[in-house]
This record gives C-alpha cells, sequence and structure tokens, in this order.
C-alpha cells in the first residue's frame, strides 16, 4: 500500500503565473511547474534557505524538496534553453502563511 502523501505547505500564491520566452523555434513549447515546485525555488533561491529550511516550512522531508526542486529546476533550464511557456498552476497544497 502506498504511504500517504502528504499536502505541502505553501506561503502565498504566485503573483506571477505565466513566463514567456520566445526563442524562434520554441514551437509553442509549454512547461507546467506547480504551485510546490514554485514554492522550493522562491525559498531556497530568493528567500535564502537551505534545502533543510525549506523543508521544515513546507512540513516535509528534505529529500521530497530536494526532489521537487530539482524537477523544478530542470523546467527553468528547459524554457531557458530551448524557449517557450512556462505556467505555475496546480499541485497538492495548503495555504499556510509562516
Amino acid at each position: 500500500m502506498a504511504r500517504h502523501k502528504r499536502k505541502r505547505k505553501v506561503a502565498a500564491l504566485p503573483k506571477v503565473t505565466v513566463l514567456t520566452a520566445n526563442y524562434p523555434n520554441a514551437n509553442g513549447r509549454e512547461e507546467v511547474m506547480t504551485i510546490e515546485e514554485y514554492e522550493t525555488v522562491r525559498l531556497i533561491d530568493h528567500v535564502g534557505l537551505t534545502q533543510s529550511g525549506a523543508a521544515e516550512r513546507m512540513g516535509v522531508a528534505r529529500t521530497t524538496v530536494q526532489a521537487i526542486y530539482y524537477n523544478a529546476r530542470q523546467k527553468m533550464a528547459r524554457l531557458f534553453v530551448e524557449g517557450g511557456t512556462l505556467k505555475i498552476e496546480g499541485g497538492d497544497y495548503n495555504i499556510s502563511p509562516e
């Protein structure tokens, strides 16, 4: 039986939910970043927390934050290199401002 997935704590929804890098050969490519992925990037890269600190704020294990952060960075890298649109939406989270 699969383990119950905890909802991640997120401080607030992002103000910007669509980013576009218009490169000539982007061909309408679209990446979808979840709210939790956005939150890990915000906490680690913008706020300056460690992965452990971000995990504590989000109410999950450090290894979970590490996996979420890795996926988010991969999506951003594809957008930067290949162009396209990044949408921030969806996921499994609770708004929990702290």
